[in-house]
């Protein structure tokens, strides 16, 4: 996960992922080291389920269409479903 989530910071890319056991802590430890990655989009099973990409991508859309015009570096947002 941390060459996968290295690359993204490359890549000025952000991450989305279900794994919420490996990377909060990842991140965490990147933080304290002053390591930078690219943004995550943590999503847990509670708020979607994994397969539904239609929700998924709606909630993307509207956390875009509320935090796109900012630098994402190093930030860490939390999926919730569309209001």
């Amino acid at each position: 996960m941390r060459k996968l989530l290295g690359e993204a910071a490359l890549q000025a890319m952000t991450l989305l992922t279900f794994d919420l056991k490996t990377i909060p802590p990842l991140l965490r430890a990147w933080g304290e080291r002053g390591i930078d990655h690219g943004g995550v989009i943590l999503v847990d099973n509670k708020s979607f389920a994994q397969n539904d990409i239609n929700g998924i991508s709606k909630a993307i859309l509207e956390l875009w269409e509320l935090q796109g015009s900012l630098d994402w570096k190093n930030r860490c947002f939390f999926l919730t479903p569309r209001r």
